[in-house]
């Protein structure tokens, strides 16, 4: 597990700030989603899709009803297999599928939001650094993270969407929205992938 002062930080959110944060970095890891099953055909990026923009619906229309359950049940089916698929691009597809699992276990069970929070924290920056890895043959620890560019960027994109919620007084609709169009808008992924 790499580590950043920011993990600690983050257990002082309130429930809304926390699923915004997760929706941000699932978010950001979509474009790896889309690009695998762009590249075979595996599944519908759509259906990844829709069931982040239901947990931004549920976090800006008050009376939107959402059945997370089911939604889980959808990403369930159209996740990769490492096995099925000879190329890297499985990977980054899988922990974008796993970030929003971790999501979607975290509204379903709200006692266990921050850990699911700390678990998207993690997978995407890990998404990050296995890339790093395949890359470059060297292991990215905590004791070295601070030497590799990618990791530091990806630890910077974090703090930069800590930094507007915490600073947030009360359920900042319009904050939500602003967060979830810059990153649709930009549509560039954790690991430098763009639809």
């Amino acid at each position: 597990m790499l580590q950043n002062p920011l993990q600690v930080r983050l257990e002082k959110f309130e429930p809304w700030q926390q699923i915004t944060f997760m929706a941000c970095l699932c978010e950001r890891m979509y474009p790896n989603y889309a690009m695998f099953c762009e590249n075979t055909e595996f599944a519908e990026a759509r259906i990844y899709r829709d069931i982040l923009d239901s947990i931004w619906e549920q976090l800006t229309v008050k009376t939107a009803k959402v059945n997370f359950e089911r939604q889980l049940e959808k990403l369930e089916e159209i996740i990769p297999s490492s096995e099925d698929f000879d190329f890297y691009g499985v990977y980054p597809a899988i922990d974008a599928c796993i970030g929003l699992s971790s999501l979607l276990h975290g509204l379903l069970d709200r006692e266990g939001l921050f850990e699911s929070m700390q678990e998207v924290s993690q997978q995407s920056v890990m998404t990050v650094a296995q890339l790093e890895e395949a890359q470059t043959g060297i292991e990215i620890t905590n004791d070295n993270q601070k030497e590799n560019e990618a990791v530091c960027e990806e630890w910077d994109v974090q703090w930069a969407i800590f930094r507007p919620l915490r600073e947030a007084v009360g359920r900042d609709i319009e904050l939500i929205k602003d967060l979830r169009f810059e990153l649709r808008e930009e549509a560039v992924s954790n690991i430098g992938v763009s639809i």
